[in-house]
Order: C-alpha cells, then structure tokens, then sequence
C-alpha cells in the first residue's frame, strides 16, 4: 500500500484462519482489518492522505491441498477491505498453487515477484514403533 504522491508506503503480511460470508467482518478478519489499520494508521502518521492511497495484492496460494482453501478467503478478505476503505487497487498476483516472494518499492510502486516451487500436502509420518526392552526388577536414579 502507498501514498503516490509522497512515494510512501508500506506492505503487510496475515493468513486468516478460516472466514464466512463477507457481508461484515467476522472473529477471524478482525485480525486483518487490525493489520490493514495498523499499515493505514502508519502511512498517515508518516503525511499520506487516505485519498491518495493505493494498494496492490499479493498471495492468497493454494499451497496445501486437501484443507480449506484460507488462500481465497485472504483474497476475498484484502478485497473486500479495499472496497470497504475506498483504497484503489493498483493491481497484483493473487491465487494458484505457489507462494511468493516480494520485493516492494514504495516511491515507485514497482513490485518484484518470485514464484517458489508448488509444495506438496505434507504427508502423515510413519508410525514409529519402539522396541520393547526387557522387563528389569532393577532401576538406577542418578
């Protein structure tokens, strides 16, 4: 996110932890808009006007199959928070399977992207069986 006018700004990082319908904020996207008013709040304390503001999207991967999908709901979440605050969109890269990596220049508002390789659903360990020692009437206590 970033003031053009002064080339300021500033970038943000959550993961929600499931959500709802977004006709309002539920429990779990207090947590965002907190962050989402911390990053505003910084911005103007630094002389960005609200008007002024912009902010590009990024994330929201489906890197785990086989769980909800809390990559489309932080989506959903950062848009539904810019259309609520009236923050422009400058645009982004959102969803697929890979996470990213940025690099965010504020008084440009150029972003660099860097695909990380799809990851695969963590598989279940295998049961790890100890041996059974012999039963021994004698114990030592150090």
């Amino acid at each position: 996110m970033r003031d053009p006018v002064l080339g300021i700004g500033g970038m943000n990082h959550f993961l929600l932890p499931g959500g709802g319908e977004h006709t309002g904020y539920n429990e779990a996207e207090r947590f965002g808009v907190y962050l989402m008013e911390v990053l505003v709040n910084g911005l103007l304390k630094r002389g960005a006007r609200r008007e002024n503001l912009e902010a590009k999207l990024f994330g929201g991967a489906r890197t785990v199959r086989g769980f909800s999908d809390i990559g489309a709901k932080n989506i959903a979440f950062a848009r539904h928070f810019l259309d609520n605050e009236q923050i422009a969109y400058a645009g982004g890269s959102v969803g697929g399977d890979q996470g990213r990596r940025l690099e965010y220049y504020p008084a440009s508002g150029k972003a660099r992207q860097f695909l990380l390789p799809p990851t695969a659903a963590p598989q279940p360990r295998p049961e790890i069986r100890l041996p059974k020692l012999p039963a021994s009437g004698e114990l030592e206590l150090f």
